[in-house]
């Protein structure tokens, strides 16, 4: 049987030196959560959603509580969980009231035909199989409403690179194996900081920032999403592993190709059904952690 792995990361940009300890807990506390479902012989889709849930939860991600606010001032919120062994995938978009988008996710993947819901539609299912709702309030902390208070002035400046990597990509991700072979992924987000309202990112649709197969491999991504949407890169990615390629490798090339191709900057981690794995950036930091029943790391700083 194979040694389960699990992978997650929290973002991708120029994490502050102030902040660089609270996403180092953010990420050790997430992989504790995703490793206790797989130590007890849990389902790699079981971990991912346990691990992403958790900083969700954290105020320190641009995820659940504590997100980016769009351009009216609230919060919106895309996440996708995906089965490496069937290919059933759930999604979410631009939802306003649930505190854990991943859930929800996870309810469209389990008890669903569709794959994605949006807005409304995707509340009323949450709601419809017992996920209770929460007000768009309750999502919004102080921080955020000061922090889009001075982007809303800066960006009046024609000079302002409105998706440098200095303005925070705090997307969260997880990919796991579990030890019946089976790999699954889930990437949770707020989405870009005064994002115009209704906008989608890449976290939630299927192939760009999430998608697991268990003859390919699963991928979480984050960064600016639009460029990775342009390039489905978590699907490139799972396809140049099923070419014999590491994933180390292929998930350095990827990021390459993300700003050769398209001038985007951002972070993926990626891991295959033999739990061989990759993590790369071309952001100054990237928090992630990684976990096997013989090791535990993690850190803000590795590239590949």
């Amino acid at each position: 049987m194979p040694d389960p792995v699990l992978l997650i990361h929290g973002g991708a940009w120029s994490i502050p030196d102030d902040m660089v300890e609270a996403h180092l807990n953010g990420v050790h506390n997430a992989l504790a959560a995703g490793w206790r479902m797989l130590a007890r012989g849990g389902a790699a889709l079981d971990a991912v959603e346990e691990a992403v849930v958790i900083m969700e939860d954290d105020e320190t991600f641009d995820a659940g509580r504590g997100s980016f606010l769009n351009r009216d001032g609230k919060v919106q919120l895309d996440a996708l969980i995906m089965d490496g062994s069937t290919l059933r995938a759930g999604g979410v978009g631009c939802v306003e009231r649930l505190r854990n988008p991943v859930r929800a996710a996870r309810k469209i993947l389990s008890d669903s035909p569709h794959v994605y819901f949006v807005a409304e539609g995707a509340e009323r299912f949450a709601a419809e199989h017992g996920i209770p709702l929460c007000r768009n309030e309750d999502l919004i902390i102080p921080r955020e409403v000061e922090r889009l208070r001075g982007f809303q002035a800066r960006a009046a400046d024609a000079n302002v690179d409105l998706f440098a990597p200095t303005i925070s990509h705090d997307t969260v991700g997880a990919v796991a194996l579990d030890g019946s072979g089976n790999i699954s992924a889930a990437t949770s987000t707020g989405g870009t900081l005064n994002k115009a309202p209704g906008r989608l990112g890449d976290s939630s649709l299927i192939g760009c920032g999430c998608y697991a197969d268990n003859q390919t491999a699963a991928a979480s991504t984050t960064g600016w999403g639009e460029p990775i949407m342009k390039l489905v890169l978590a699907k490139w990615a799972a396809d140049h592993v099923a070419t014999g390629s590491l994933p180390e490798w292929v998930a350095a090339e990827a990021i390459n190709y993300l700003k050769d191709r398209v001038n985007g900057h951002g972070g993926m981690i990626l891991l295959d059904a033999l739990g061989r794995f990759g993590i790369a950036h071309n952001t100054p930091r990237m928090a992630w952690a990684l976990k096997t029943s013989k090791h535990e790391s993690y850190g803000i700083e590795r590239k590949n």
